[in-house]
């Protein structure tokens, strides 16, 4: 490798990248607002791949090339794991073409339309026409009457909902309350509970002292009587087990509102709340006989296959995907597919669908409402099916502000539709965010943009797009066809994706499948997938074969010395022998290991836990350089390059939590591990006996306890959790000469 080529083991920044990663996981959208498009779990910073980038191709002073606009045109960049394609949008972005591979078929849906040229102006048109068709139709059933000055036509933006069971005893309704707080004093200014007795609502100061109801005389609480699952009968005192698989889906009892009333907002403190009058639930009967008088079309009756996260839903009496949204919601859907399947332009069509299949995690009857930040939380908030006993209906319609741009409250289709226009305006015109002091100062990036073709309505640029909704190992790839892979694996024993991403295929495939040869398949699952599942009988060794061959096949592609850079993190060093075999069987070396903030440790999924917010990235390429000093030959060799990690970390205001510092050690023992034995691999030998090779050196070069000894004075001072925010101060740090070749 020439010595003067720009290079990530030497030009990229990690206090740099850190600490825009950071920022960018805070509010993703502001940073990268074409993640919009469509939820996809667990994205890492598009900052991360930008500066994995300019530091391959650009060089130099990293600071200062990120915030330029740079033309790789000619480069050819490839991703195996695609997922929500943030490796290859920054490299489109960019200039490069992009080879894209997934297994999900709702990934290569997702990237298709992130990068999917469309005309905004006509995509405002039809979007709004459905607005108004949807008012037409659905409007009256999301209105109610405002308490203060008694108009009936204030907004409705969440119905709550509280699971319902008859007592096995006297057969009279129970209501599975955990807790009869609605609202904290936090962004309304009392608390708002429910009473026990009667269902009034009651807005109290101290949340310990709540008196009575005023309308019953009954005492306020505000713990419910549902928990352990198990609850008393209020009327025979029998206590009843939940859930109970045999008597079906959930029921549920409307028992609050949340609306909004835009003539008396302008001089209302805090929120508006109220019981469901007569009226409201007149409107539901309503809602509920509009959709007995249609003959769906598009709803799906596909059943809940069994899984790992499915079978949660079993558990509760769920079997078929549309019994988890309400008659009022199914409408609402139906009604919508409807629309979107009379546009005759194709990649409206495509456009519309895509925004259905997001709604869908706001409109079912597993969303729940948060008390503190009083909204709506969206099905897939924790990557998973929680399913809770408190349930939030947002506005189907959605509700716009003064402004048409900002939207009161979340989850409907003028929220989807918001965030839509921002993903594909940004496609035309990225930017970045440059912070100077409290300042943010957009920086656009002109001769940048996110497409196949730029020029909008007559095209003149083009790049070329290869998406695949297939295995990448089985990709058919000329050598020395491409300059980079950069990806992002599946992690063993992670999210269920596919499981997850049914809920909204099923639809989706409904909707527009039949042309689209990637929605062939009934279920997003595939028994290829590289995740950890019980149900499919899929562990380390499956997860090492998939890894290794899709690695094996981007490597035989790669130019010669072109890296291959991913992202991997996990809490134990068992999940990282994988990682290690797959290089090892590639012909690879890795040259670095950098730590980089994949989450927030706000993040809901991860709060409260003592799991790591840091990837490694990894980089390997077939030949090149290697800093001599990376090459540690003991734990307390480790222990150093650990020590400069955190260092770097804290020059991006990041505080290492011991889980950060394991996940760091973890990346350089696998470094480590591939450089040892790179030259007496043998990739025939079995799948277990591989493991087993890197797993005894790992432990004979030194465990974890031997490497934490050394590292006794930095695991003292970290903290357990997480905490982070972001600072502006630039702090250099030493360069590294020696380089050894490989």
């Amino acid at each position: 490798m020439e010595e003067n080529k720009s290079m990530i083991e030497r030009d990229f920044d990690v206090p740099f990248i850190a600490r825009l990663a950071l920022r960018e996981k805070q509010i993703q959208q502001n940073y990268r607002p074409v993640i919009g498009v469509h939820k996809w779990f667990a994205r890492r910073p598009g900052t991360l791949f930008r500066g994995l980038l300019v530091s391959e191709f650009v060089g130099g002073r990293l600071q200062d090339a990120f915030y330029r606009p740079h033309d790789l045109h000619g480069h050819r960049i490839a991703d195996p794991f695609m997922g929500g394609g943030g490796p290859l949008i920054e490299a489109n972005r960019l200039g490069c073409d992009i080879v894209g591979y997934d297994i999900n078929p709702m990934s290569y849906w997702i990237v298709r339309q992130e990068i999917e040229s469309l005309d905004l102006d006509e995509y405002r048109s039809a979007s709004e026409k459905l607005a108004g068709y949807l008012e037409e139709k659905i409007g009256r059933f999301y209105r109610t009457r405002c308490l203060i000055c008694g108009s009936r036509e204030a907004g409705v933006k969440y119905f709550l909902w509280v699971k319902t069971m008859p007592c096995e005893k006297c057969g009279r309704e129970i209501r599975l309350f955990p807790g009869y707080l609605i609202s904290e004093n936090k962004r309304h200014p009392k608390n708002v509970l429910v009473c026990a007795e009667c269902g009034n609502l009651k807005e109290v100061e101290d949340r310990a002292h709540p008196g009575r109801c005023p309308r019953c005389g009954n005492a306020l609480t505000v713990a419910g009587p549902a928990r352990r699952n198990r609850c008393a009968c209020p009327h025979c005192r029998t206590v009843n087990r939940y859930p109970d698989a045999g008597n079906g889906p959930p029921k549920h009892a409307l028992f609050a509102i949340e609306y909004h009333c835009p003539s008396c907002k302008p001089h209302h403190r805090g929120r508006f709340f109220k019981l469901p009058d007569s009226s409201d639930v007149d409107l539901i009967s309503q809602a509920e006989a509009a959709w007995n008088s249609l003959e769906p079309v598009f709803v799906p009756d596909d059943k809940i296959p069994e899984g790992d996260e499915t079978n949660r839903l079993h558990r509760w009496g769920y079997r078929h995907y549309r019994e988890m949204f309400n008659t009022r919601q199914l409408l609402g859907l139906e009604l919508s597919c409807r629309f979107i399947m009379d546009q005759p332009e194709e990649r409206m069509r495509n456009a519309l669908a895509t925004n259905l299949s997001d709604l869908l995690r706001y409109q079912n009857m597993l969303c729940r409402y948060d008390s503190m930040a009083l909204k709506s939380l969206d099905i897939f908030s924790v990557h998973g099916f929680p399913v809770g006993l408190i349930q939030c209906e947002s506005n189907f319609l959605g509700i716009r502000g003064r402004n048409d741009a900002e939207n009161v409250g979340s989850g409907g289709w003028s929220n989807i539709t918001a965030k839509f226009i921002k993903a594909k305006s940004y496609c035309d015109r990225p930017f970045e965010v440059l912070h100077r002091g409290t300042r943010k100062i957009i920086v656009d990036m002109p001769g940048e943009w996110i497409g196949e073709t730029e020029g909008r309505p007559t095209p003149h640029r083009r790049r070329q797009v290869e998406l695949s909704s297939a295995d990448a190992a089985l990709a058919i790839l000329e050598p020395e066809s491409l300059d980079a892979v950069l990806t992002d694996p599946p992690y063993f024993g992670n999210v269920q994706y596919a499981e997850l991403m049914d809920f909204c295929y099923v639809w989706l495939r409904r909707l527009i499948g039949k042309p689209i040869a990637a929605f062939t398949p009934k279920t997003t699952r595939n028994p290829g997938e590289l995740t950890g599942n019980e149900n499919m009988g899929r562990g380390l060794e499956h997860f090492t074969e998939g890894l290794s061959s899709a690695f094996q096949k981007m490597a035989f592609a790669l130019k010669r010395g072109a890296p291959l850079a991913f992202t991997y993190h996990h809490n134990v060093i068992d999940a990282y022998w994988p990682v290690a075999v797959a290089i090892l069987d590639s012909g690879l070396t890795c040259s670095a290991s950098f730590p980089c903030p994949a989450e927030m440790g706000a993040s809901i999924h991860i709060n409260g836990t003592k799991s790591s917010i840091l990837d490694t990235v990894f980089v390997c390429r077939s030949t090149g350089q290697v800093p001599a000093k990376w090459i540690a030959g003991s734990p307390d060799g480790v222990a150093g390059l650990v020590r400069e990690d955190v260092e770097k970390l804290k020059q991006a205001d990041l505080t290492a939590t011991v889980g950060d510092i394991r996940c760091i050690t973890f990346g350089h023992l696998v470094r480590l591990a591939v450089w040892s034995l790179r030259r007496s691999w043998d990739p025939h030998l079995s799948t277990d006996r591989r493991l087993g090779i890197v797993a005894r050196w790992i432990n004979s070069f030194g465990n974890m306890a031997s490497i934490e000894t050394c590292l006794h004075d930095v695991l003292s001072v970290s903290p357990p959790l997480q905490r982070t925010t972001a600072w502006e101060a630039q702090t250099p740090y030493g360069d590294i000469h020696a380089q050894v070749s490989f």
